[in-house]
């Protein structure tokens, strides 16, 4: 079985081919995910013939859960079947059909080498029964979001904003460095928490200026990653209706840096590089 290694902002990814025959991806996904015994990645990535968009995709956690939403992995996919030559070469515009619903990307490419890349995120969902969480009555405030829901964990109270972007996300913005926080001992715990029926993804957030947020991300069924296409929208938007920034706005994560621009209305757009880092062929 042939793959492709790919990396986003060192959020990074195994690519298969479905023309295979039928495999338990979920089971694979954790084999070939493992950092230690298997090729390494933040998530397997299926690319899948599509009947209402140029190509498909699915995406599964190293613990071998499906993502409903990847933006990373979306520009990932992109790079590859631009520059291999799976879509007609002279396509600005690629869509791709993800359980989320279909999603646009836009590519510059110069000499069949893809250059930047903006998917389109699609719109941000705030009301508790569409991200879904588990909030109580008279708890927290809403300004067009759910904010500053109390939330205590191991003794520390974290204050949270609430959004979807096609999967859960729930945000702390703190003023002390983001590398401060102890993300290993409470991402899991925020994860698991009783409040969020489908788990969550949990970023925490300091805005450095109306132009810069620094983030880190402790992904669903993945832990803590370098990166994350939707949890860099997720904090955009949020810190754009709370009034901290301005529109657009760069997000800097450990493994790089992402531009996400959201009008205050319709669709979320990402964008950011993607690289093929190494082809290789898994054993039987």
């Amino acid at each position: 079985m042939k793959f492709t290694k790919l990396q986003s902002a060192g959020n990074d990814f195994v690519l298969i081919e479905n023309d295979y025959k039928k495999q338990d991806w979920a089971k694979l996904a954790v084999a070939v995910c493992d950092r230690h015994f298997g090729v390494g990645a933040d998530g397997l990535l299926l690319f899948l013939p599509a009947e209402n968009a140029d190509v498909g995709m699915r995406i599964f956690n190293t613990d071998g859960s499906e993502a409903e939403a990847c933006g990373n992995g979306l520009r990932c996919l992109v790079k590859y079947v631009a520059e291999r030559g799976l879509v007609d070469s002279d396509k600005a515009e690629i869509t791709i059909d993800t359980v989320a619903g279909i999603r646009q990307a836009r590519i510059t490419q110069q000499n069949g080498v893809v250059g930047n890349i903006q998917v389109g995120m699609g719109k941000p969902e705030f009301e508790a029964a569409k991200i879904p969480v588990a909030v109580e009555v008279g708890k927290g405030r809403v300004v067009d979001i759910i904010s500053d829901y109390p939330l205590e964990v191991i003794g520390r109270e974290l204050s949270l904003s609430f959004i979807a972007m096609g999967n859960p996300h729930a945000i702390y913005f703190q003023q002390q460095p983001v590398a401060e926080f102890p993300l290993a001992n409470i991402g899991h715990l925020v994860e698991k928490h009783k409040l969020f029926p489908r788990r969550v993804n949990f970023e925490v957030a300091r805005v450095v200026n109306r132009q810069s947020i620094e983030v880190r991300v402790w992904e669903r069924g993945v832990g803590e990653t370098l990166a994350c296409g939707s949890g860099a929208c997720a904090v955009a938007v949020s810190a754009q209706l709370l009034g901290y920034a301005d529109n657009p706005v760069c997000i800097r994560l450990p493994g790089g840096t992402l531009e996400v621009e959201w009008s205050g209305a319709g669709e979320v757009l990402l964008s950011g590089p993607a690289e093929i880092v190494f082809d290789g062929e898994l054993p039987d």
